[in-house]
């Protein structure tokens, strides 16, 4: 059973953005949305209007600088290819430990449906903690009922949840 990636993330993230699992692609080249199919790059950069640099660790500096953190819900899973619609026998990743170990995270956005129904089912009733969430359209190439501009736009949310004046 392939395993995720470990999360990109420092003392300094405020958001999430969660996947479901790395596609077979993305493991194997141990990169976060590494398939060039996937919008993922793409619409974080456009959020900020500039352009996605080739080079994956700019790519995670340039997320970390942001305060965003990216990881996935699932640690493991069996699966055909890289489709969502195939994952089976799910295992979450620990996520009281991610929040306990980087308590400035106050909101989950998930990159799409999936992401959102893994978490809701194997995390979400498990957690200590009290975050906003926010269902995100999927950056996946199989998502054709919205435009690359339309996703950046929705997406635009992330950037004004970090904006946010915090509360303490």
């Amino acid at each position: 059973m392939p395993v995720s990636l470990p999360p990109v993330i420092d003392k300094e993230s405020r958001v999430i953005i969660l996947g479901t699992m790395p596609s077979e692609i993305s493991l194997e080249r141990k990169e976060y949305y590494a398939n060039p199919r996937n919008q993922f790059w793409k619409i974080i950069y456009g959020i900020y209007n500039q352009t996605p640099s080739d080079d994956y660790e700019e790519r995670c500096s340039f997320l970390l600088s942001r305060k965003i953190a990216l990881w996935d819900v699932l640690y493991s899973c069996e699966r055909e290819g890289s489709s969502d619609s195939r994952i089976n026998n799910s295992v979450a990743n620990n996520f009281n430990e991610l929040f306990n170990d980087y308590p400035g995270i106050k909101a989950i956005f998930f990159n799409g449906k999936k992401a959102e129904n893994l978490f809701n089912r194997l995390v979400k009733n498990n957690l200590d903690s009290f975050l906003f969430y926010h269902r995100l359209p999927s950056s996946s190439s199989a998502n054709t009922r919205m435009t690359l501009d339309d996703k950046i736009r929705e997406w635009k949310i992330v950037q004004q949840y970090i904006l946010r004046p915090m509360c303490s």
